[in-house]
C-alpha cells in the first residue's frame, strides 16, 4: 500500500507562483501514474494535471493549461505541481493522486490512494 503526502501549499497573490510536492512511501513500484486534482463544492474532483512515471507523458486540464507543469522524481518518489500565473479561482484544496492500472486518469475513480490535500490560497 502507497502513502501519500502533500506539501507547499499557502498563500499567494494573485499572478504569483506555488509549488505542491507530493511524497510517496510504501510500495511505490506498482503505480502506473500520479494525478493532481483539485476539490470543487458539490461536483467531483475537478482533474488538473497527471504524469505517467514511465515515460513522464503530462497531461492538463484546460483550466490550467499553460500555467501549470507537473514532473517527477522517480527517485525520490516526489510528483511536483509548479503553479504559475495564479488566479484568484485557484484557490482551493490540492490532492494528489497514485493510480496502479490502465484507467482514465482525469476520473477520480481511476485512482487507488489519495493524500490529504494541501490548501492552497490566491488572493486577487
Amino acid at each position: 500500500q502507497v502513502q501519500l503526502v502533500e506539501s507547499g501549499g499557502g498563500l499567494v497573490q494573485a499572478g504569483g507562483s506555488l509549488k505542491l510536492s507530493c511524497a510517496a512511501s510504501g510500495v511505490t513500484s506498482n503505480r502506473y501514474g500520479m494525478g493532481w486534482f483539485r476539490r470543487v463544492p458539490g461536483k467531483d474532483r475537478e482533474f488538473v494535471a497527471h504524469i505517467s512515471l514511465t515515460a513522464g507523458y503530462t497531461y492538463y486540464g484546460d483550466s490550467v493549461q499553460g500555467r501549470f507543469t507537473i514532473s517527477r522524481d522517480n527517485a525520490k518518489n516526489t510528483v511536483y505541481l509548479q503553479m504559475n500565473s495564479l488566479k484568484a479561482e485557484d484557490t482551493d484544496v490540492y490532492y494528489c493522486a497514485a493510480r496502479t492500472r490502465v484507467a482514465d486518469f482525469t476520473k477520480t475513480q481511476s485512482y487507488d490512494t489519495w493524500g490529504q490535500g494541501t490548501q492552497v490560497s490566491v488572493s486577487s
